[in-house]
């Protein structure tokens, strides 16, 4: 089972990666500013994965594969990492996917 796991940057902004049950993230946040704002992130995630238009698939000027989850107004709400292929890119968009909706949330800013 996935979960969400808040931090917080040195400069103070909260941001939040998504990581599969293995461990590995596959999905992070921008930063934001107040912890709510991150908690908001977080739950835009769980809804927004569930539907398919929302993955922005791209290329990395180095022509790696990644994606963008984006929230109903366009907004970018996190990014994955960079793939070594699209095959593998597909697979990380099913891991989010799978792991988003019933994601526990660890805050390690507390």
């Amino acid at each position: 089972m996935g979960k969400f796991v808040i931090t917080k940057r040195t400069n103070g902004e909260f941001q939040f990666n998504l990581k599969a049950g293995n461990g590995q993230t596959i999905l992070a946040s921008e930063g934001y500013t107040t912890k709510a704002a991150c908690t908001n992130g977080i739950e835009s995630v769980k809804k927004n994965s569930q539907v398919d238009e929302r993955f922005d698939k791209k290329e990395a000027k180095n022509g790696k594969p990644y994606f963008n989850l984006k929230a109903t107004n366009g907004q970018i709400i996190g990014t994955s990492e960079m793939y070594e292929s699209t095959a593998s890119r597909d697979n990380g968009i099913a891991s989010v996917k799978t792991n988003a909706p019933d994601a526990t949330v660890d805050d390690q800013t507390v």
